[in-house]
């Protein structure tokens, strides 16, 4: 690191970006996703407090090269085991909101992430933290069950 800079994370795209100190932050921006980084910095924007909708176009940004882990919900909307847990996750995105991301991906829509994962029965929980996979819960499960299925990471 050079003398006197510090380093700040873009909790928009998860990379570290050299600031120098003396310059106001306002001017400092992420040299990979050009956001500002005074305004990555008191956005709530990079932790969502919801789950969030993820497709297969956008899976490997939002989901593979997320700095923070990541619960991918393959589920569908006729599926009615997915629609209980549902809740459970909206409640555990806002709890862990900043140390971990909650996400759905409608496994009707985006057929090619669901065979990739090798999804097969709905609703599956993948747990994925620096682009692998680390644990998976298929069905419905309790949220003290997903919680600790979760505790590895948060």
């Amino acid at each position: 690191m050079s003398e006197g800079k510090s380093v700040i994370r873009c909790p928009f795209c998860g990379t570290a970006n050299k600031v120098d100190p003396l310059k106001p932050l306002e001017q400092a921006r992420c040299g990979q996703c050009h956001k500002t980084l005074a305004a990555a910095a008191s956005s709530t924007t990079s932790a969502p407090s919801a789950p969030v909708v993820v497709t297969d176009a956008d899976f490997s940004e939002r989901v593979i090269d997320s700095p923070l882990p990541v619960l991918v919900d393959f589920w569908a909307p006729w599926c009615g085991p997915c629609r209980q847990v549902a809740p459970v996750l909206e409640e555990l995105a806002e709890k862990y909101r900043g140390r971990l991301i909650v996400a759905k991906l409608n496994v009707d829509e985006n057929g090619y992430t669901a065979r990739e994962f090798r999804v097969s029965s709905i609703p599956t929980l993948i747990l994925i933290k620096d682009g692998n996979e680390l644990n998976r819960m298929v069905g419905a499960e309790s949220r003290p069950q997903i919680e600790r299925f979760l505790s590895m990471v948060v």
